[in-house]
Parts: C-alpha cells; structure tokens; sequence
C-alpha cells in the first residue's frame, strides 16, 4: 500500500501545511523508503536551507537522521523525538494502516531550549565552514520539550484520523 492509497498529494500537503502553522518547523511525510510524497516542504532556518544544498550533508545529516528515527518509530509504532547528528530537534510519527507500515510523518529544524547546533559535525559533514555554521544557526528558532512532544501527538492524532477515514472507504 502507498500513501497515496490513503490520501492524496493534496490531502498531504494540506497535513505538512498545517503542521508547520502549528509548529514553525519543516514538515514531511514520507513513504517507508523516506521520499518525501509531495515534493513540497519549505525550511525554518537558513542552517537547514544551506545543509540541504550539500548533496553529502543532506545524505549524512538529515538521510541518516530520518532513517534512524523512521526505524525507531516503526518498531515501536509511537512518535520518536530525537536530535539529528546537526543538533536539531526532529519528530517522526509512523503512519501504520492495520499492520502495515506505509510512511512517516514530522518535522524537523528547531533546537531545543538546552541544544545546541554541533557546528562541528556539520562542518564534517557538509564542508561547510564552522563560522558559516555558526552564523547559519543563530537563524535557528528553539522551542520548549513539551511542545515538540505535544506536536509529536497532534501529528499521531491527525494519522489516526486520516487512517481512519481511509478505512471507512
């Protein structure tokens, strides 16, 4: 089964939109081989923007982060909140019709309030230099536990739903 067995690209759309007015953060769903489904998915900071652009720090950074935590989520069937090898906050929310797991849904590019960006590692991973990874992340909004963990059960509730009205067809 595809994801958009259960909803369109549109219907999609209309879910990362919502998520990202609630939260601010860039927001996805992905099939279970991490392709995001619509194509869309604007960034919340410059830092994310410019890893993005680094072919190689998309795949050892974000790729890597998304895989991992995709895996977690299937496994135990429950949202995943964890930082990604850059520093940033990132929510994944698996997406199981029946037994099945069929995608994943979250968002990502936010630091939590006691984070901080591994200018680092990102440097390492993207060639970037560290003092345009520093200059990038001060773009980087934080935002309080609870309301990475309160998004993390808006988005499973919205799956839920969605599940739902797709069974009923």
């Amino acid at each position: 089964m595809e994801l958009t067995d259960i909803l369109d690209k549109d219907g999609w759309l209309k879910l990362e939109q919502d998520i990202y007015e609630r939260s601010g953060m860039r927001t996805r769903v992905y099939n279970v081989e991490g392709i995001g489904v619509t194509g869309e998915g604007g960034f919340c900071n410059k830092l994310c923007e410019e890893i993005q652009s680094v072919p190689k720090a998309q795949t050892f950074i974000c790729a890597v982060a998304h895989n991992n935590l995709a895996m977690m989520a299937r496994n135990s069937r429950e949202p995943v909140i964890e930082e990604c090898d850059a520093g940033l906050v990132k929510i994944v929310v698996p997406i199981f019709v029946g037994d099945e797991f069929v995608g994943a849904a979250g968002g990502c590019g936010k630091l939590l309030e006691d984070g901080e960006v591994d200018t680092f590692m990102v440097n390492r991973a993207s060639d970037i230099p560290e003092e345009r990874v520093e200059e990038l992340s001060r773009t980087v909004e934080t935002t309080r536990r609870g309301d990475v963990e309160d998004l993390a059960d808006y988005i499973a509730g919205r799956i839920v739903e969605i599940v739902a009205e797709h069974e009923k067809r």
